[in-house]
């Protein structure tokens, strides 16, 4: 008999290629990793894995079962946690994915919100940026993933509208991009600026996703932005900002968190935002918990 443990180790070994490192991932020992392996290919009765010099590969048949233990992994879930409802019992359990501008404004509210009027379940939260906070939800690591992206600018990405087709999406906020200019930049007074005007500053970027962005939409008026820093990191990319090192486009809801010393923010035209929102998997979505959870993230973007 399979079980659904051994299909757990069975992903970790795959995602990460090795028993030492799966069993790191998982908290326990790689001679537990490699016993439960054992057991697996004995209920499979067929080789799942294959060493492949330092690495632990798939068979075709492990790629098999691995490909229909996300699914059975997520109905599993959601199973434990309906019937848990239907007991009677309180508790619960959420697991959170956030990208890091969102577990600093969004979450906060939400899981106080959450704590408040459901004391008994447990939320836990691990930060990611999309895509990989999306293949996360699909992998079964996580049961909500607070997500984002941009609009297309001129079809620069056929594949992006597809990107949440199989996933329940709950809107939550519309996110503007906002200039960010030096104290003493010339723009700094003016409140209101085109993309265009800043066609010859130094850019500062963010987060690959956001940074593909930013030069589509430049390009989309008229120029390529010559980005002298890239960095996932806001809070720096404020203070690069604050310290005359260039010109930058964030989201709103970066600066909420981050005082921009040294730096102004200015409204951009025209106005480009980024769609937030939270994602499960269908099987998830009537799961009370993870229901009661979406309802306060959607709650948290009116705080």
């Amino acid at each position: 008999m399979i079980e659904a443990r051994h299909l757990r180790v069975l992903r970790a070994v795959a995602r990460t290629g090795s028993f030492s490192a799966a069993a790191r991932e998982l908290g326990c020992t790689q001679p537990a990793v490699s016993q439960q392996m054992k057991a697996l290919e004995q209920s499979a009765g067929t080789p799942l894995l294959v060493r492949a010099g330092r690495e632990m590969r798939l068979t075709q048949a492990g790629e098999a079962l691995v490909r229909h233990a996300v699914g059975i992994l997520a109905g599993l879930t959601a199973a434990e946690e309906e019937i848990a409802a239907i007991a009677g019992l309180r508790a619960g359990r959420v697991r959170l994915v956030s990208f890091p501008s969102g577990s600093s404004t969004l979450v906060p509210t939400a899981l106080a919100k959450m704590r408040a009027a459901h004391p008994g379940t447990r939320v836990s939260l691990v930060e990611a940026e999309p895509p990989r906070s999306i293949e996360m939800l699909r992998n079964g690591d996580c049961e909500i993933a607070l997500a984002f992206r941009y609009p297309e600018v001129r079809g620069a990405d056929p594949a992006a509208g597809a990107e949440w087709d199989d996933l329940v999406v709950r809107p939550i906020l519309a996110d503007r991009l906002v200039g960010l200019v030096p104290d003493g930049h010339r723009l700094a007074k003016a409140g209101t600026a085109q993309f265009a005007e800043l066609a010859d500053e130094a850019w500062i970027a963010g987060c690959p996703r956001c940074r593909r962005h930013l030069v589509e939409v430049c390009e989309s008026a008229g120029f390529t932005p010559r980005i002298d820093f890239a960095t996932d990191d806001y809070p720096a990319v404020i203070g690069l900002v604050g310290a005359g090192l260039g010109v930058a486009a964030l989201p709103e809801l970066t600066l909420e968190s981050v005082r921009p010393k040294g730096a102004t923010a200015i409204r951009m035209e025209p106005a480009v935002h980024r769609e937030i929102v939270a994602l499960t998997l269908p099987d998830l979505a009537q799961v009370p918990a993870v229901e009661a959870t979406l309802d306060r993230l959607a709650d948290a973007a009116g705080r």
